[in-house]
């Protein structure tokens, strides 16, 4: 039996539960959930191998970077169209609870200059009524733009399979990219800096996380069972350092407890967490 390959770019709206998707269909947590804007900072490879097909899936930036300008939002704006134009196929996932016809055309038209099959997958059906859903279906059908329509739920796993077969239908014969083995191009360092960064958001609010980023410092396998993790929080302002820290130190507490406790669940292993704060100076 020989070997077939698709790849997939999945996008959306912020907080269609793009990470929670690639997340589900992969059985691991690779990709940032949370609900604050643009949490996924850049393309995330999730690899599904069934027999002998590999499905690659692209989680990319929120579509609100399409209007945005600044030097960091337009590099991700860069990676969405690098996604784009090199997949077989796009899904579009949407929020069906906070569904916007006009926004999702405009959205739809400028997905539709780059020429791939483009799926559209309303997701959350389990917050709303399914009729609904019947209408929405029509209204975008008369785009004559979208090659499939599915209806699902990334966070009760429901529908996900029959994405997974159509995506086994529709792959082309070629080499795999990746081993069987492997779910993500990321690395676990990678992983556990995105936990932290995901505890970050959570405990943190408004526009403080997104003037952080987080740096391994060391990251080290003790033993079978054991991984010390250090990291540094780097912070543009010294103001901050404060905020992170919190009462008595209550907030970082708090954020590597998070953090440690994501990491361990997706490395499988007891993790030592220790977080550092440093101010760098911004280029």
């Amino acid at each position: 039996m020989k070997n077939k390959t698709i790849n997939i770019a999945l996008i959306g709206k912020t907080n269609a539960g793009k990470s929670t998707f690639i997340n589900e269909i992969v059985g691991e947590q690779i990709s940032i959930q949370n609900k604050k804007i643009n949490t996924t900072l850049e393309p995330i490879i999730g690899i599904v191998n069934i027999n002998n097909v590999q499905i690659v899936f692209f989680d990319t930036p929120g579509l609100n970077l399409f209007k945005n300008t600044n030097s960091l939002e337009k590099k991700q704006k860069t990676q969405i169209w690098e996604v784009l134009n090199n997949v077989n196929m796009i899904i579009y996932l949407i929020d069906v609870v906070n569904f916007d016809f006009l926004k999702i055309k405009n959205d739809i038209k400028k997905i539709d200059e780059f020429k791939k099959p483009i799926l559209i997958v309303f997701n959350k059906i389990d917050l709303i009524n399914k009729n609904k859903i019947l209408i929405y279906i029509k209204k975008l059908d008369e785009l004559n733009l979208i090659k499939d329509f599915f209806s699902i739920s990334a966070k009760f796993n429901k529908g996900l399979d029959l994405i997974i077969n159509y995506l086994k239908k529709n792959s082309i014969i070629g080499s795999w990219k990746y081993q069987e083995n492997e779910i993500t191009n990321k690395s676990d360092i990678f992983i556990a800096n995105e936990c932290t960064r995901n505890a970050l958001l959570k405990y943190l609010h408004k526009e403080i996380p997104y003037n952080l980023s987080v740096r391994n410092k060391l990251y080290k396998i003790l033993n079978k069972k054991n991984t010390k993790i250090k990291q540094i929080i780097e912070i543009n302002n010294i103001r901050y350092k404060s905020i992170i820290l919190g009462k008595k130190g209550e907030k970082i507490k708090k954020i590597r407890e998070s953090s440690q406790k994501e990491i361990e669940k997706i490395l499988k292993t007891k993790v030592h967490l220790y977080l550092e704060i440093l101010k760098v100076n911004v280029k």
